[in-house]
C-alpha cells in the first residue's frame, strides 16, 4: 500500500467556488436572487460573477490581494462572494453598522486593495478613507448604485442612472464592471486549498478588532457541513435575514449554488416585511440571531388579520444563546426552529441541537428546553469538548460544571491576520479555545453558559447573565432583556437588567412593576 500516494486527478484544491459553475448548468433558467421587482437566473449570475472577476483580474487584483465590501444583503453583495474570490483575492465583508474610524482602522489593517461601496455606505466609507494617513496608499473605490437605497429622510440616492457627479472619489460602478468583463472569462483556481480565500473581522467581547483569515478548504468543509447539518434540500426559497457580513451570512452563498437554491434579497426588514416575503415568495428557509425570532414572536406586524403561516418555515438560529420562552412563541407560530453555535473562526455552525424524535412526546416548555441547548458536533466537525482551561480536561458531564468550549476540525480558521500571538493563544494542544463558557450534559449535548469575560462573580460564586436572561424572557411583559455585571462595594459584582417590555396594546394592563421583574 506504501506506493498508494496523492496524484493531480484526486487531489484537486476543494474550493466552494466551483458551485457556481454547476449551479448554472444544472439549474441555469431557474430564479437565482430576486431583490424588490429584478430577477436573475443561474445563467445570468454565473455570468455577472465572471464578468466581475475579469474586471477585477484587468484592473491588476489578483492572488492575496485584499478586496472590501461594505453593503448589506442586495444582489451586489451576493455575486462578490464567488467574484472576488474567482479572480484569486481575498474577500472581505465590512460590517455596515461600524463607526467611519472602525471601518478605517479595517481597511488599513487588511490592506484592502479595493473597496465596493453600497451608496447607503458611500459617506461612511469616505469619512473611514479621510481617516487614512496622507503618504498611505488609497483603495479603488467601485460604487454599487441601486435604485432602493434611500436616506433617512426617504431621498433617493445614488441610481444606476445618476449622472457621473454623484460618483466622485470612484474608480467606477459595480454594474459598468459586470458591462465591460468578459462572460467567458477562465476564473483562477487556488494554487493550494489552503490559500486564503476570506477574511473577517471579529471583536468579540474585546475591542480590538481580530482578522479571521479562512483558506479555501475550510469554506468548502462549512459549507457542505450547514447543507448536510440543516438537511436543506434542492432549490429552497432563502430569505436572506442574516447579514452577508456575518461570517458570510454562515456560508450561505455557497451553499445555495449547491442546491440551486433563491435568494431573496432585502435591504433591510422588520416583522412586517418577513412575513409579507414568506407569503410572496413562499419563503422555505431563513437564518437569524434570536432577536429575529424574537420580533417575528413579539406580534409586531406578523399579518394585518392574523393569518397563520400556510406552510412551515425553516429557521436556523445562533449567535446568542436563544431564550427558551422566545423559541416556544417562535414555533408556535408555525416556524421550525432550529439551534446551533459558531463564530467567526469556523466560518459557520459547528455545532447543533440536533433533535430526537422522542423529544417531541415532551411538554412544550420542556421541548423548548432542551432546544435552547447549543447540541453536539456537526457531521464533518472533528471534535466539540467543554474542558478546564487551566488543565486541558474534559469537565464533569453533569450539567453544571462550568469549562470552556474547544472544537477541532477542518473549518476552523488559519489565524488572525498580524496576530501571532493571538493565533498562538487560541489555537493550542491540538484544539481551538473559543473563550466561551459552557456546560457539558449527561447526554453529551453542550451548553452556553457565557463569554468567559461576561460571568458575573457575585460573592465567589459564578452568576450567568444568559440564565438570568433566560428567566427574564419568561416574565408575559418582557420583550427584550440583557444582563450585565455592576459593581458592588459588598459583593463585587451584582447582576443588573436592562429590560424592554411589550407594547401595551389598548392599556388592557399596568405595566410590571420593578419588583416584578426582580
Amino acid at each position: 500500500m506504501e506506493e498508494m500516494k496523492p496524484s493531480p486527478p484526486n487531489s484537486s484544491p476543494l474550493t466552494p467556488l466551483g458551485f457556481l459553475e454547476r449551479a448554472a448548468t444544472v439549474y441555469g433558467d431557474c430564479p437565482s436572487v430576486i431583490y424588490n421587482d429584478t430577477t436573475y437566473t443561474w445563467l445570468q449570475t454565473h455570468s455577472r460573477c465572471l464578468r466581475v472577476a475579469s474586471s477585477l483580474a484587468s484592473a491588476g487584483i489578483g492572488r492575496g490581494h485584499v478586496v472590501s465590501v461594505v453593503a448589506p444583503n442586495i444582489p451586489a453583495m451576493y455575486e462578490l462572494h464567488f467574484a472576488v474570490p474567482m479572480c484569486g483575492a481575498v474577500l472581505n465583508n465590512i460590517n455596515t453598522r461600524l463607526d467611519a474610524r472602525t471601518v478605517s482602522v479595517l481597511l488599513r489593517h487588511g490592506d484592502s486593495k479595493l473597496i465596493f461601496v453600497d451608496a447607503q455606505s458611500r459617506a461612511l466609507v469616505l469619512e473611514a478613507l479621510s481617516l487614512f494617513p496622507p503618504i498611505s496608499d488609497r483603495p479603488l473605490l467601485v460604487l454599487i448604485a441601486d435604485d432602493d437605497a434611500v436616506d433617512e429622510l426617504g431621498n433617493q440616492l445614488i441610481s444606476s442612472s445618476s449622472s457621473s457627479s454623484g460618483n466622485v472619489g470612484f474608480w467606477c460602478t459595480y454594474e459598468s464592471l459586470v458591462e465591460r468583463g468578459n462572460p467567458d472569462f477562465q476564473w483562477i483556481r487556488p494554487a493550494s486549498e489552503w490559500d486564503p480565500m476570506i477574511l473577517n473581522y471579529t471583536s468579540g467581547t474585546t475591542s480590538a478588532p481580530k482578522g479571521v483569515v479562512h483558506c479555501h478548504r475550510g469554506i468548502f468543509s462549512i459549507t457542505v457541513d450547514m447543507l448536510v447539518d440543516w438537511a436543506v434540500p434542492k432549490q429552497p426559497v432563502y430569505l436572506w435575514t442574516l447579514p452577508m457580513f456575518h461570517a458570510n451570512g454562515w456560508s450561505f452563498p455557497w451553499g445555495l449554488a449547491a442546491v440551486g437554491g433563491t435568494s431573496i434579497c432585502l435591504r433591510k426588514f422588520d416583522a412586517a416585511t418577513i412575513y409579507h416575503l414568506i407569503r410572496r415568495h413562499s419563503v422555505t428557509h431563513m437564518c437569524g440571531a434570536p432577536v429575529v425570532l424574537n420580533m417575528l414572536s413579539s406580534g409586531a406586524g406578523s399579518s394585518s388579520d392574523d393569518e397563520p403561516l400556510k406552510h412551515p418555515v425553516k429557521i436556523l438560529t445562533a449567535g446568542a444563546p436563544p431564550p427558551a420562552a422566545v423559541l416556544f412563541r417562535t414555533e408556535s407560530l408555525g416556524f421550525e426552529v432550529s439551534h446551533g453555535y459558531g463564530l467567526t473562526e469556523t466560518g459557520g455552525l459547528v455545532v447543533s441541537c440536533a433533535w430526537k424524535p422522542q423529544w417531541n412526546r415532551l411538554p412544550a416548555g420542556e421541548r423548548a428546553r432542551l432546544k435552547a441547548r447549543q447540541g453536539v458536533r456537526t457531521v464533518a466537525m472533528t471534535e466539540a469538548e467543554v474542558v478546564d482551561p487551566e488543565s486541558g480536561a474534559p469537565v464533569r458531564r453533569d450539567g453544571s460544571t462550568l469549562g470552556e468550549i474547544v472544537l477541532r476540525g477542518g473549518c476552523v480558521m488559519l489565524g488572525y491576520l498580524k496576530d501571532p500571538e493571538g493565533t498562538a493563544k487560541c489555537l493550542r494542544g491540538g484544539w481551538f479555545y473559543t473563550g466561551d463558557v459552557g456546560v457539558m450534559h449527561p447526554d453529551g449535548y453542550l451548553e452556553i453558559k457565557d463569554r468567559s469575560k461576561d460571568v458575573i462573580i457575585s460573592g465567589g460564586e459564578n452568576l450567568s447573565s444568559v440564565e438570568v436572561e433566560s428567566v427574564l424572557y419568561g416574565h408575559p411583559a418582557v420583550n427584550e432583556a440583557a444582563v450585565v455585571a455592576r459593581p458592588d462595594e459588598f459583593w463585587g459584582e451584582t447582576p443588573c437588567a436592562f429590560v424592554s417590555l411589550k407594547a401595551n396594546r389598548g392599556g388592557q394592563q399596568a405595566p410590571p412593576t420593578e419588583k416584578e421583574i426582580v
